[in-house]
C-alpha cells in the first residue's frame, strides 16, 4: 500500500506487523499502534508537540542509570504500576488483594535475618517499632518457610540505596516464615517521603500542579515455591498523603494496623518511651515463584540528595 492519506498510515503499520512469530508480542505491539495512532488523531497532535514529547522520552532514558530508575517513577506517577499490579492480582483484578507496588528502591540481596531481630543497621531516628505478619494460602492456611524481604526508607527520606550516609543493607532484611507462617522484625515506624523530581517526572508533576509525597509505609517481597511472588507495601493508617499519593499505590486493603503503645511495656528493654506495633496477613496466589528484575543496581555515592517538597 502507497500510502495517500493520513486514513492510510495505521491500516499500512498493522499490515506490517503480521510476519511476528510471537502471537503476544504481536498482539500487544497491534494495539500499541492502534491506541498511539488514535491518541495522536484525537488530540491532533503537532508536529511540535511530537518533537518535544520525543525529546521528554529521551529525557526519562537520560535521567535513569544504575542508582536512579525515571521510567519506574514516571509509570507510578501516571498511575500505570498500580494499574498493571491490580489486573495481574487478586484473581486477576477480581478480588481484593495486598499485592502492590514494587517501587524503585528494592534489592535482591537483603540479608538473612532471624526472626525479631532489627534490620536498623546504622544509627536511624525514628519511633520503635515492632512488626508481625502472617503469610497465608488462598485458603487461609499458613504457608511455612516462606521468605520475606523486607524494606523502607528512613525517616529522612532515603532507602539506604540513594543514601551514602547509610549503613550498606540500612533497614532492610529477609526473614523465614514459621509453622505458623508468622515472620517479624524490629525496626522504626516509617515515615512518608517525596520522591525525586530532579528530572522528567519533576518536570511533569511542576505543570500538573501535584504534590510528590508518598505516605509512610513498608515494603514486602513474599517468595515460596508454588506461590506467585507476592510483592506489597502497607500504608501507615492517619498519613495525610494517603488519599492523594503521588504513585496512587493506596488501596483500602493495605491501609496499616499501626498501633501507638504510649504505656505499655515494649517488647525490648531498651526502649522507653512511645513505640509501636505492626501486624498484617497476607494472602498469596498460587503460581509461579519469579523475582522481577531490581530497578536499580548499585548504591548511590557522594553527597545525600537535596529531597524537594512539591506544593500543589
Amino acid at each position: 500500500m502507497i500510502i495517500q492519506s493520513q486514513a492510510d498510515v495505521t491500516p499500512k503499520v498493522l499490515s506490517e506487523l503480521q510476519r511476528a512469530e510471537n502471537p503476544r508480542f504481536k498482539h500487544i505491539i497491534e494495539a500499541l499502534v492502534r491506541h498511539l495512532h488514535a491518541f495522536a488523531r484525537e488530540v491532533k497532535l503537532t508536529e511540535e508537540e511530537f518533537q518535544q514529547a520525543c525529546a521528554y522520552v529521551n529525557a526519562i532514558g537520560k535521567a535513569s542509570n544504575e542508582t536512579h530508575n525515571e521510567a519506574v517513577l514516571m509509570a507510578g506517577s501516571l498511575g500505570l504500576s498500580a494499574l498493571v499490579c491490580l489486573l495481574n492480582n487478586g484473581n486477576n483484578g477480581q478480588t481484593e488483594t495486598t499485592a502492590n507496588l514494587l517501587g524503585p528502591f528494592w534489592r535482591p540481596e537483603s540479608p538473612p535475618t532471624a526472626n525479631g531481630a532489627s534490620i536498623i543497621r546504622s544509627p536511624t531516628p525514628g519511633d520503635p517499632l515492632f512488626a508481625k505478619g502472617w503469610v497465608k494460602d488462598p485458603d487461609g492456611k499458613p504457608i511455612a518457610g516462606a521468605e520475606v524481604d523486607v524494606w523502607q526508607s528512613s525517616t529522612e527520606g532515603f532507602y539506604e540505596n540513594q543514601d551514602p550516609g547509610q549503613a550498606d543493607m540500612n533497614l532492610r532484611g529477609k526473614f523465614t516464615t514459621d509453622a505458623n507462617g508468622e515472620f517479624s522484625f524490629r525496626s522504626i515506624l516509617p515515615a512518608g517521603y517525596p520522591i525525586p523530581v530532579n528530572g522528567p517526572v519533576g518536570d511533569m508533576l511542576r505543570v500538573l500542579k501535584r504534590h510528590n509525597m508518598r505516605p509512610a509505609h513498608l515494603h514486602f517481597l513474599i517468595v515460596k515455591d508454588g506461590f506467585k511472588t507476592h510483592i506489597s507495601q502497607v500504608y501507615v493508617s492517619g498519613d495525610p498523603n494517603l488519599e492523594t499519593d503521588v504513585q496512587f499505590g493506596v488501596t483500602k486493603a493495605l491501609i496499616g494496623n499501626y498501633v501507638r503503645h504510649e504505656s505499655e511495656k515494649a517488647p525490648a528493654a531498651d526502649v522507653a518511651g512511645p513505640w509501636y506495633s505492626f501486624e498484617q496477613t497476607f494472602n498469596i496466589e498460587r503460581g509461579v515463584s519469579k523475582l522481577p528484575r531490581a530497578p536499580i543496581s548499585a548504591k548511590a555515592e557522594g553527597q545525600r540528595p537535596v529531597l524537594e517538597v512539591l506544593t500543589p
